[in-house]
């Protein structure tokens, strides 16, 4: 018998909040000197809801609501129809703009991370330092790579196709990623494609798996896709099934209605 399931049984694990805080003020109130080991009580029932607190419900993003950083139609189009190619529907599961994946990076791209409030944006201490760190370094926010990127993309293609790139074959779309993917497809001087590409696939893979809360992810498709069960607060009544399935269902953030 393992460790964890002889401990469980015997009821130490357990514990309620009240009997926690109880404890905890005895012992503040007993001093240094009152605290011995025998002063403790066995802690009993752990939690197994996994619901929010009612009192304050989080807000998660709305799904086809307005946006605020993706408000060019032409450039909502070109990215739905990249998104789409990075992750198509198939018999595994919805495309990336079915479980919004747009509306997840819009609320990305209007708040901190659009606009790069943690990233540094100087400019190169010494000469050569992006082959020193291996991997390209931006002063623009992803919010104007995303700007620049797809429009971009749209005047390559109408150069190349006489098309956007949304009203392009699945088979030419993917051909136009996958060369911007190896760097043989230049969209522009100015441009980095290989990293406005990685950016895209990044952030679409985030959408997919990401907490519902965020705005993908819808009815947790990626989650049931990958066996994923979620933000589950407790998982110690499982520590001994290693290797069993649990078929447990999903759980977000999001407050159940």
């Amino acid at each position: 018998m393992s460790r964890n399931k002889l401990l469980l049984q015997k009821g130490r694990f357990n514990m309620k909040r009240r009997d926690v805080l109880t404890l905890i003020g005895a012992l503040v109130a007993a001093g240094p000197i009152g605290c011995k080991p025998a002063c403790g009580e066995e802690m009993s029932g752990y939690p197994t809801g996994t619901d929010s607190n009612k009192r304050s419900p989080l807000k998660s993003i709305e799904h086809g609501g307005f946006r605020k950083a993706l408000m060019d139609d032409e450039d909502v189009r070109t990215l739905k129809a990249v998104f789409d190619r990075l992750i198509p529907e198939d018999q595994f599961g919805p495309s990336a703009s079915k479980v919004g994946c747009l509306d997840f990076l819009d609320a990305q791209l209007t708040g901190g991370y659009g606009e790069a409030s943690t990233l540094y944006r100087e400019g190169p201490e010494q000469p050569h330092e992006e082959q020193m760190l291996q991997k390209a370094q931006f002063i623009a926010t992803p919010r104007e790579r995303y700007r620049a990127g797809l429009q971009a993309l749209r005047a390559y293609t109408l150069e190349t196709d006489s098309a956007s790139f949304a009203d392009l074959p699945p088979s030419r779309q993917d051909e136009i990623l996958a060369g911007m993917e190896q760097g043989t497809i230049k969209l522009g001087t100015a441009l980095d494609a290989r990293a406005f590409f990685e950016l895209m696939l990044t952030n679409v893979r985030e959408g997919y798996f990401a907490d519902p809360y965020y705005g993908g992810n819808k009815d947790m498709a990626g989650w049931k896709m990958i066996g994923f069960p979620g933000a589950r607060y407790d998982y110690r009544a499982y520590t001994d099934r290693t290797g069993q399935k649990l078929n447990l269902v999903p759980v977000s953030l999001v407050p159940k209605n």
